[in-house]
């Protein structure tokens, strides 16, 4: 989600200097490549796209060649080659790619390479309790105060490194054709979105918990292609966003090792009804009910069954 704020500052700064193009650092080979120009498109057809990895002139083909090059002109680097991860970091993640990782069949090298927290084997011994609250789908404080969103995610990424939450080594198709595969570091996030889920569980009927999950990995798909600035966007949006508005009540979890461990939801929207989930019958529902429902349910299944006995015993 980066790569669509980047192109659009791009964009404001190249409109207030009257610049005639915009030129990026994305590899030839990457998916940023096209997420920074579809958004640079989408905001100013009119500019044009200089790709310095795409362009003979500058051979650039690889990792080795950029930092040969920064070498040559005086560009100190604050890594050595045998520490060159390709990395990307901001408020949500950090990702690393490059090295050891090339080669599936290597295991990643966790004490050379995480950046934000420890793998869950060096993890504290005890597990640490942790609340949240959500008003429409938004946090809006962590562990009984009050902050901005860009804060909690700040400390959730404290939190969760400390415990080895959110570590990811992933074989991802780009959307140019190939395979590539990562490393990524998402402690926030994903107990942002475990937490966020959580109490998503207790207030969406089944329908449109079903379809939030379908449109949220379709709205994924939409970012990671680079189409942010689209009418399809935005229509998913849309939908996402209706779905929240009674997304509200508090949430309580425990981190331990690697696991966001469920400790407790509380909504004044839930759907939960403790006299329907228990075992006894009661004014809502009879347990008689469930016949003429699971008739009907299963007729196709029934119908069809007979059908193929039907056949199969003329086929004798």
């Amino acid at each position: 989600m980066a790569r669509p704020v980047i192109a659009k500052r791009l964009v404001e700064i190249a409109r207030k200097e009257n610049a005639v193009a915009i030129c990026h650092g994305a590899t030839g080979k990457g998916n940023d490549q096209i997420r920074f120009e579809l958004g640079i498109k989408a905001l100013a057809p009119d500019i044009k796209i200089i790709a310095p990895w795409r362009l003979d002139t500058w051979q650039m083909d690889s990792r080795e060649a950029e930092i040969e090059y920064c070498q040559k002109h005086g560009i100190n680097l604050p890594f050595s080659a045998d520490s060159s991860y390709s990395r990307d970091r901001n408020l949500w993640h950090i990702s690393h790619e490059g090295l050891e990782l090339e080669d599936p069949a290597n295991e990643p090298n966790y004490d050379h390479l995480l950046v934000l927290g420890t793998t869950p084997e060096k993890a504290p011994n005890e597990g640490e309790y942790v609340t949240m609250k959500f008003e429409k789908g938004v946090p809006v404080e962590l562990n009984g105060k009050k902050m901005k969103v860009s804060e909690i995610i700040t400390e959730l990424n404290t939190l969760g490194g400390k415990h080895g939450i959110g570590i990811v080594d992933i074989v991802e198709n780009r959307v140019v054709g190939m395979k590539s595969r990562g490393v990524y570091e998402t402690p926030g996030g994903t107990i942002l979105m475990e937490a966020h889920q959580q109490l998503e569980e207790l207030i969406l009927d089944r329908d449109t918990y079903a379809m939030k999950k379908d449109m949220a990995n379709k709205f994924a798909g939409i970012v990671y292609e680079g189409k942010w600035f689209t009418p399809l966007r935005e229509a998913v949006q849309a939908f996402i966003e209706t779905t929240q508005q009674y997304v509200t009540g508090e949430v309580k979890f425990k981190l331990y090792k690697g696991n966001i461990i469920k400790a407790g939801t509380t909504s004044p929207y839930s759907l939960y009804n403790e006299n329907l989930a228990s075992f006894t019958t009661g004014d809502l529902y009879d347990h008689h009910d469930a016949d003429g429902f699971i008739n009907l349910f299963g007729l196709s299944l029934k119908v069809r069954a007979m059908k193929m006995a039907e056949v199969e015993k003329n086929n004798k």
